[in-house]
């Protein structure tokens, strides 16, 4: 669609105060108006966001709900890997283009993903959404990652949506040096830091939950997880969950400008523990609110993420106001490019920028009528709210009228192949 218009009961921009009556329209996949008016197409009840950007995905695990569950999360980790076993490539791909789906249909238009396979490339460029898709590599010898990372790349492909990028997985799995030879290819790098305290037992000493699958780990380093990359940290490096932080850690990952991708749901529901949000965003550290997976939450529902951000952290600071809705909002808008370094193009409804949008109708929740539609939509709205999902000024998915059947069976037939 070369331009539209939609309007709703109200606009938030994110980068500005929310618009009473407002409309949005583009031209060319770009915001060309952000004000009040009536469009052809409106939504009564509505509320028009920017599209939310997920800073951390694994869209190859959208069916993985439910392994392992309540294992620590050393043994979790080895039940992934053995189910995982289990897939053929294609089907990779038909579980990917099923998270795909979810995050179009829940108003996600942008995902940081981590795949181990590439297959979330593919399932992205054809559902339309827009992604960083991080090609997973591991282990010590940085010539054995680039044949890992070639052969995923070579499977898959950029597009107009889909940016390639690569993953060092963590540093219990990489070494240093495969960090500065992803870092050197001069495209995105992200990887998993400082998720659980078995994390850091494992690098100090060897020893803890992750000691039995030290064969297929890197050596430890005698160093906590933060330290053992202070080398290579910095502003390309994107760096999921940052559970185990003191405050040392913290200050350091400020100076180095390191972005964080916070995932409050994983890491509850993992038991490992709730990282110090406030603390980051305090010191100025760029953070973005990422789903993770079904794998190791109980959806990729991005509502339920928001409200869990929000509920945190307030219990770990015992404050009604550490957290408000707005500043939820903006992690998983602005907040989330700004993590991601794409915020020029990405995360508010501002002219010039990508006409990725996401229409809510909160009508028949309790809150309905409207006083604040930005604390409405943080906690009224769910997948099943979400009216339209616009990206690059294209629909995406449109309630009532986008289903993908296909796409929900055969997602659904790759985890039958993983069941005992």
């Amino acid at each position: 669609m070369s331009e539209g218009a939609i309007s709703a009961d109200w606009v938030v921009p994110v980068d500005g105060e929310p618009i009473r009556d407002g409309r949005v329209s583009w031209r060319e996949g770009r915001i060309v108006e952000v004000g009040t008016g009536r469009a052809e197409r409106h939504v009564d009840g509505g509320v028009i966001l920017p599209g939310l950007v997920n800073a951390h995905s694994h869209l190859e695990y959208a069916v993985y709900g439910g392994f392992g569950d309540g294992e620590v999360f050393g043994s979790w980790m080895a039940t992934h890997i053995s189910r995982k076993r289990s897939l053929a490539y294609e089907d990779m791909v038909a579980i990917a283009r099923r998270g795909a789906a979810d995050a179009l249909a829940a108003g996600i238009t942008t995902t940081a993903d981590y795949s181990f396979s590439g297959a979330s490339a593919t399932a992205a460029a054809e559902l339309g959404l827009r992604a960083i898709v991080y090609l997973e590599v591991f282990g010590s010898d940085p010539a054995a990652a680039e044949r890992q990372f070639a052969e995923s790349r070579d499977r898959v492909s950029e597009s107009p949506l889909v940016q390639l990028g690569v993953s060092p997985h963590a540093p219990y799995t990489c070494s240093v040096e495969v960090y500065r030879w992803a870092l050197s290819l001069g495209i995105p790098v992200g990887t998993h830091l400082a998720e659980s305290a078995a994390e850091n037992d494992y690098l100090v000493s060897g020893e803890g939950p992750m000691a039995p699958s030290r064969p297929f780990l890197v050596e430890p380093t005698g160093l906590r997880a933060v330290a053992t990359l202070e080398s290579v940290l910095g502003p390309e490096l994107l760096c999921a969950h940052c559970v185990e932080l003191d405050a040392g850690e913290i200050e350091l990952l400020a100076r180095h400008d390191v972005p964080v991708a916070h995932c409050p749901r994983s890491n509850a529901f993992l038991g490992c523990g709730t990282a110090p949000l406030v603390e980051l965003l305090a010191a100025g550290i760029r953070v973005g609110l990422g789903t993770d997976s079904a794998a190791s939450a109980p959806s990729s529902d991005p509502w339920e993420e928001l409200r869990t951000a929000i509920g945190t952290a307030r219990a770990r600071e015992r404050r009604s106001d550490a957290l408000s809705a707005a500043d939820a909002l903006r992690l998983a808008t602005l907040g989330a490019a700004q993590a991601l370094g794409r915020d020029h193009e990405l995360g508010s409804l501002t002219v010039g920028k990508r006409a990725d949008l996401a229409v809510v109708s909160l009508s028949g929740t309790p809150y309905d009528p409207i006083e604040d539609p930005v604390v409405a939509t943080v906690f009224g709205g769910s997948p099943q709210a979400v009216v339209e999902t616009i990206v690059d000024g294209t629909t995406r998915f449109r309630q009532e009228e986008t289903a993908w059947p296909e796409v929900h069976s055969t997602a659904s037939a790759a985890r039958q192949r993983m069941l005992p």
